[in-house]
């Protein structure tokens, strides 16, 4: 596993000083001290320093530089003769945090992967829960890929669901793509399903191509099946992750759910994956109409021609325009469902046509399906930031999942980019209606 190391303190004051220290202030010399040297060094610079004869002592302890003390850049680099003569002798604050980073000494010998420093900390009574804004000492070993670190700091009772509005520890470990760390969260009972950010451990893993993390989450009971705005298996597809493929197939991932642009898995298997792709995923999948020839071949050569039209541009806008067509007569029919699925394929020749997922948005509302009604007017308004109507839908379906102070909020944005839109008029005040009566 890859350590990731930040440049520590006396490299830092190098950078901005220079690397001669005879030009460095006192005080500079005397935490590089700290880092590399010995007591006996600390104790002369210190007594050189001591101009108003408080003593070698309390010079020590309450000398910094930046607002980092002697006990905060040994614990860095890991000195822990320094350490002891700091805590032992001079009974310095082993959790007083520096006013640079607000990094407690126990945070600098975590997060740099000092163990003997920790743990000597840790018996002098360190705190090993405290939390640096968004992060806590075991999110920033996880960060730095530790596994001695973190198993250590578990064995002392460190929560792996610390809070922090970061992300959890889980998630962080299936971000960065270390098994490992993830083995060791999950052995402690880690919830494979709790997520801070948008999207679950398992997402994560996918998104970035972990598969040892994303067997470790599913044989842990991850959810296969993700959110409404991520699909495990067609992400896994789409990669081209064979072995990932396999192992959600087994778990019972729908094969027949497709992503926002309303392509199966097998679809994307057969267009970025492997004939073995398409393969593992052809019994779990329910026949495509528009396919011609239902089988392994069929499947590929149909997505290969799809892929050739789309490179064509007159034949992706003579098809984008018969769907449309078809989608718009359908509309008008009150076929909602027939239309949304005629916008689904137009979406698939054109993936970033903000019209197709605002047209689809409607159709969605009609049929009651809020939340998807939601993802599609938000992502309209990803594609047309400055399109007034994208801002109605989106507060459309906000309405009707009664979110009504975001759909205030939402509106108010779309008066601002159109102004003149009676409708969204209406609609913005019956939702500053609702939000200051409810």
């Amino acid at each position: 596993m890859r350590r990731r190391r930040d440049v520590q303190i006396p490299e830092a004051l190098e950078l901005l000083m220079g690397k001669d220290q005879d030009k460095w202030p006192e005080e500079a010399r005397f935490i590089v001290t700290a880092s590399y040297g010995d007591v006996r060094s600390l104790k002369e610079i210190a007594k050189s320093m001591d101009k108003k004869g408080k003593g070698i002592e309390v010079t020590v302890a309450n000398t910094n530089f930046v607002g980092t003390s002697a006990l905060h850049a040994a614990c860095e680099s890991g000195n822990l003769p320094v350490i002891r003569y700091l805590v032992e002798e001079l009974n310095m604050d082993v959790n007083k945090a520096d006013t640079m980073r607000d990094f407690t000494p126990a945070m600098h010998a975590a997060f740099n992967g000092n163990l003997p420093a920790l743990r000597f900390l840790a018996d002098h009574g360190a705190n090993l829960q405290y939390a640096h804004k968004k992060i806590t000492i075991l999110h920033g070993a996880i960060e730095k890929g530790q596994p001695e670190t973190i198993k250590f700091l578990l064995s002392r009772g460190v929560r792996d669901d610390s809070e922090s509005s970061f992300m959890t520890p889980l998630e962080l470990a299936a971000f960065r793509g270390y098994p490992i760390i993830l083995k060791m969260l999950l052995e402690h009972a880690a919830d494979p399903n709790k997520h801070i950010l948008q999207f679950t451990p398992l997402e994560m893993a996918l998104s970035n191509s972990s598969v040892p993390c994303v067997k470790l989450l599913v044989q842990a009971g991850a959810d296969v099946n993700g959110s409404r705005s991520f699909h495990p298996l067609a992400k896994a597809a789409e990669k081209g992750l064979t072995e990932a493929i396999k192992c959600l197939v087994e778990a019972g991932a729908n094969a027949n759910a497709p992503d926002t642009f309303g392509r199966l898995p097998i679809e994307l298997a057969a267009e970025y994956g492997t004939w073995e792709d398409v393969e593992i995923l052809f019994p779990v999948t329910s026949a495509i109409p528009t396919v011609p020839d239902w089988s392994v071949h069929g499947i590929i050569s149909h997505v290969y021609m799809e892929v050739l039209e789309r490179e064509d541009p007159e034949i992706v806008k003579k098809r984008k325009s018969d769907l449309k067509r078809q989608a718009g007569d359908a509309f008008k029919k009150q076929d909602y469902l027939n239309a949304s699925v005629v916008y689904t394929q137009a979406l698939k020749v054109d993936h970033f046509d903000g019209i197709l997922f605002s047209n689809r948005s409607l159709c969605w509302l009609r049929l009651g399906e809020g939340e998807k009604a939601l993802d599609d007017a938000v992502k309209c308004v990803e594609l047309c930031p400055k399109w007034g109507k994208a801002y109605y839908r989106k507060g459309a379906a906000l309405m009707h999942l009664k979110e009504y102070e975001s759909a205030y909020n939402t509106l108010s944005r779309g008066l601002e980019l159109d102004p003149e839109s009676e409708e969204m008029e209406k609609l913005f005040w019956i939702a500053r209606v609702y939000f200051v009566c409810c």
